[in-house]
């Protein structure tokens, strides 16, 4: 988020992946295997040239916020 915190719901899709992915401490599963009985998967074909820049991109914007 941005200083002002006017940019949150960009940044939303990304919270809710991080919490649903990670591996809870007594189930020792993600909370998304636990309702879909399977993985979570971001979904990327990395074959598409077009997708890769924009997760570059998205990755270059992470890091510098």
């Amino acid at each position: 988020m941005n200083h002002k915190q006017k940019d949150w719901p960009e940044w939303l899709v990304t919270a809710e992946f991080t919490v649903n992915n990670k591996t809870h401490l007594a189930t020792k599963v993600s909370l998304f295997r636990t309702n879909c009985n399977r993985e979570l998967r971001i979904g990327v074909n990395i074959r598409r040239k077009r997708k890769v820049e924009k997760i570059i991109e998205l990755a270059k914007r992470m890091k510098k916020v």
